[in-house]
């Protein structure tokens, strides 16, 4: 199959790329190298994957014309690319402009993509707002740009489903974590600061914060159980994450407990629209896909603090 890849050099994207590659697909993948974060670790990441035969293009979905020499030939769509999490530096322009806007530019080009059998948009936890523990037919609230943007674009997705003018679904991820994770993560900053004896700034009281931390790894076992599942998938939103739940004071205990040091911890203002609480509701995953996540927290530290001792 040939299948379209965008934000395929960041965290998620780029794992997802792989493996599709691995199973055997022809795989494109579309980032717009923005400076958000660093493009040291988003070079990094798109050498891995050219490295391995997959092309990697330059693209920004925000401009209506970025498909104009794109192939209309393409079997699935993996939409990975947004302007991502609560962050302070981000306007709301930030937000619709990368979130929504550039999703309409890809369904717009998706829907003259004839062989297409799927559209997969990659959604967020942050669609159900400050709590996130609920099946997909809970009534979102969600409590941040990101939340609201995102919300937006999985519609305009879903739309063209119940409109049959293609099949689509959208998978709604959980606190995912392992290697490539962004620097500004809870994890790669707690390995980077810690492994240099610096101070982590913990948002305060968000040590009692609970969280569904799901490893890369199993969260791209259940992107990719889509293909082939079209027609029990068309016009589904579906949980993907871990029902196991930890709080970050946990996480940070079991950093601490993989690179043998403590962790300093700084105590910094509460960050609105911060989730207090995640647990993927996976029920609606395991009868559709047969999807059952099984790393564990310290497992899923360990590889990403192998992987971060390897690069940087």
């Amino acid at each position: 199959m040939k299948i379209l890849v965008t934000g395929a050099v960041g965290f998620i994207g780029s794992h997802t790329a792989e493996r599709l590659h691995s199973l055997g697909h022809e795989v494109i993948g579309l980032d717009n190298f923005n400076n958000y974060y660093s493009l040291e670790l988003k070079n990094l990441n798109a050498k891995v994957l050219t490295e391995k035969g997959i092309t990697v293009l330059k693209k920004d979905l925000r401009d209506v014309n970025f498909a104009e020499d794109l192939a209309k030939d393409i079997n699935y769509i993996f939409h990975f690319a947004a302007q991502p999490g609560i962050s302070q530096s981000s306007t709301f322009e930030d937000y619709f402009e990368n979130n929504i806007i550039a999703t309409k530019n890809l369904v717009d080009y998706a829907l003259q993509c004839k062989d297409l059998k799927l559209f997969v948009n990659i959604g967020t936890s942050s669609i159900y707002g400050l709590e996130a523990t609920f099946p997909e037919d809970e009534a979102p609230k969600p409590a941040s740009y990101y939340g609201v943007t995102k919300l937006a674009a999985e519609q305009l997705v879903l739309q063209k489903s119940r409109e049959q003018q293609m099949n689509a679904c959208s998978l709604r991820l959980y606190s995912v974590i392992g290697p490539r994770e962004r620097p500004e993560k809870m994890y790669t900053k707690l390995i980077d600061l810690g492994l240099k004896g610096e101070a982590f700034p913990l948002f305060d009281g968000s040590d009692k914060h609970l969280r569904s931390f799901t490893y890369v790894d199993d969260i791209v076992d259940g992107v990719v159980s889509v293909i082939g599942n079209e027609s029990k998938v068309n016009g589904e939103i579906i949980n993907l994450g871990t029902e196991v739940e930890h709080t970050t004071k946990e996480g940070i205990e079991a950093v601490e407990q993989v690179i043998g040091e403590s962790i300093t911890l700084n105590i910094i203002p509460k960050r609105p629209g911060d989730q207090s609480r995640t647990k993927a509701n996976i029920d609606k995953a395991r009868r559709l896909l047969n999807y059952n996540p099984k790393t564990t927290l310290l497992e899923a530290v360990k590889k990403q603090v192998e992987w971060y001792k390897a690069n940087f």
